[in-house]
């Protein structure tokens, strides 16, 4: 057994993390800095997520170097014994280090937070349609998977099959960080069960994410900038709220960003519900004039359409799934379709990590 002391599999900039500390520590000992509580409070959390980061890859170096020199007593002993032991330690250690990884590829601003997720259909019709049906239910899938709490908020059935499109919120830790990974076209390759013909057909859906505000997020909305207006709903949800203008359409003006909920049967709740998802939409707007990356937090809108996907779906003539901006490959359709997303979501947030490492060196 070969166990690597140099990094532990894992590149880390101490010295770096260590140097924002003490630029952190220099503004919090300016005289003027609690004049604005709002980024007062902002620089103090900044801080201790910096030095609980040192923190835990302090304790994880420290570990390692244990195991290593066990190792080594229990080789030139040849101990048996001892080796399973730090077989099983290293495990441990694997789970602990790649845990840490995840933390590290979940460090960006609103990746904590829960999600919205909209999913629309593209071109192909019903293909189109049934297809944004598959993927509503692959997510609620993945969030099931995960132990997240996912709540359809407003949907629109297709004319003949599927879904037009749908609007859900995923309660869950870091549920936007991880979701982030699925925004973009969506490309789906199979023999159509629409066509008597049985011929191949090709499909398209967009999914846009957007993170949720926390309660202690400011999003300041003036109510003289909303239109609102309620409407008899169309989808599931008994006859109740088929019978009532319950579901609700904001429309905040200065933007053009337009939500709408349906799922509640009160009218006060599903406005209360639709302003949650203005707020994250407006939360993610802000997210992105701050970075001035609008690419890196959310993809253009593209037409949904060929040459604009992120990932393929190809379940004919062969089965695979492959992700275009990794270049990821997973043979089994099926388990992919069925929920499980984490390989091609760590795969992105790797991806996504190592350029903002590259950009800062």
């Amino acid at each position: 057994m070969r166990v690597d002391s140099q990094n532990c599999g894992v590149i880390f900039d101490i010295a770096g993390k260590e140097a924002k500390i003490h630029d952190l520590d220099k503004r919090i000992a300016c005289q003027d800095f609690w004049d604005d509580g709002e980024s007062a409070q902002t620089t103090l959390k900044e801080r201790t997520g910096l030095l609980k980061t040192i923190e835990d890859w302090q304790s994880l170096a420290k570990e390692f170097e244990e195991i290593r020199i066990l190792l080594e007593l229990a080789e030139e002993e040849n101990d048996e014994e001892t080796i399973e032991e730090v077989e099983s330690r290293l495990k441990g250690f694997e789970k602990k280090l790649r845990h840490f990884e995840f933390q590290r590829m979940l460090g960006a601003e609103g990746d904590g937070q829960n999600a919205i997720v909209d999913i629309n259909a593209g071109a192909g019709g019903t293909e189109a349609q049934d297809w944004a049906e598959m993927l509503l239910r692959l997510y609620l899938r993945w969030a099931e998977r995960r132990g997240f709490k996912a709540e359809i908020v407003a949907i629109l059935p297709g004319e003949e099959a599927g879904i037009k499109n749908v609007t859900f919120t995923v309660a869950g830790s870091y549920a936007y960080g991880f979701l982030k990974a699925e925004i973009g076209i969506h490309r789906l390759v199979r023999i159509s069960p629409f066509d008597t013909g049985r011929r191949r057909h090709t499909s398209f859906a967009s999914v846009f994410v957007y993170p949720e505000a926390s309660d202690d997020i400011v999003i300041a909305i003036d109510e003289k900038d909303l239109r609102v207006d309620t409407f008899r709903s169309s989808g599931a949800g008994g006859q109740h709220v088929n019978k009532t203008d319950s579901a609700v359409r904001i429309t905040h003006i200065p933007t053009g960003i337009v939500v709408q909920c349906q799922n509640e049967r009160s009218q006060h709740k599903n406005r209360a519900t639709a302003m949650k998802i203005l707020r994250a939409r407006l939360y993610e707007r802000e997210l992105q004039e701050k970075a001035q990356k609008m690419q890196e937090i959310h993809s253009s809108k593209k037409e949904i359409a060929w040459g604009s996907q992120i990932r393929s779906y190809i379940l004919h003539p062969y089965r695979m799934v492959k992700d275009h901006r990794t270049q990821l490959v997973i043979g089994d359709a099926d388990r992919v379709l069925d929920g499980d997303l984490d390989e091609l979501m760590e795969g992105y947030l790797l991806m996504l990590m190592s350029d903002r490492e590259g950009e800062k060196s």
